[in-house]
């Protein structure tokens, strides 16, 4: 009726890299190919609106995690491997994505990119008990600008610097600026109730500071919200 396709394209890292399965994409260590888009990107270059959505692989989930960057490819065995903070790769590949965007779309073309995803790990950033991470948490968190420790608001700002340039050119991408109001939603995780590949044991339940899922998000709830903000900036011109 509106002819319209709707597609979900995995790239979780934009550029090229070890988690482009989309089922085997758990690794100790995450690699992008430096300046490597093309291959994701052309299944990109003629649709009228793009929603980036990467901000989640970026974020440490442990204080000294890293990645790597390859020059070369992934079959070559001499292929140069350079150790980067998670920001720094972040960096590298919004600089290729721009890079990109500013040669293949024109200003036609609605895009946006998705806002920091907040997690809640630490029930200390709230008054509550690291070892219960957010199970059991009922209510949104009621202090106005809250921040948690685990959340880079600084990336997102990062990502607008980046992005900048290309409005010379009438390009305009769009940041999902959801972060600080997901940042108050302790209560809307899955927890010990997501499910997994493979159910969790009572044992593993009653163990939530190994166990709980603070990262993703019920459905439905909070990434409907999100929803709602994309629709507005689709519909308001």
């Amino acid at each position: 009726e509106y002819n319209a396709t709707i597609d979900f394209y995995w790239s979780p890292l934009i550029l090229e890299s070890n988690s482009d399965n989309p089922i085997i994409h758990r690794v100790e260590y995450r690699i992008i190919r430096a300046e490597k888009i093309e291959k994701h990107a052309r299944a990109w270059g003629n649709a009228d609106v793009i929603v980036f959505n990467s901000y989640l692989w970026w974020r440490k989930q442990k204080p000294d995690m890293k990645m790597k960057v390859m020059y070369g490819s992934f079959e070559d065995g001499d292929a140069k491997l350079d150790e980067v903070e998670m920001v720094e790769g972040f960096e590298i590949a919004l600089k290729k994505l721009t890079e990109w965007v500013g040669a293949n779309v024109n200003n036609k073309t609605k895009i946006y990119f998705a806002g920091s995803s907040p997690t809640h790990t630490w029930a200390s950033d709230w008054g509550g008990d690291d070892s219960n991470k957010c199970l059991n948490e009922s209510e949104p968190i009621q202090k106005v600008g809250y921040k948690g420790a685990t959340t880079d608001y600084s990336m997102m700002d990062m990502a607008k610097q980046i992005f900048r340039p290309l409005e010379q050119k009438g390009i305009n991408v769009q940041i999902l600026n959801f972060t600080q109001l997901t940042d108050y939603r302790i209560d809307a995780h899955p927890t010990v109730f997501r499910r997994q590949f493979t159910p969790l044991t009572k044992e593993q339940i009653a163990n939530p500071s190994s166990y709980a899922d603070c990262t993703h998000w019920c459905l439905p709830g909070v990434p409907d919200v999100w929803n709602h903000f994309l629709y507005s900036y689709l519909v308001q011109k």
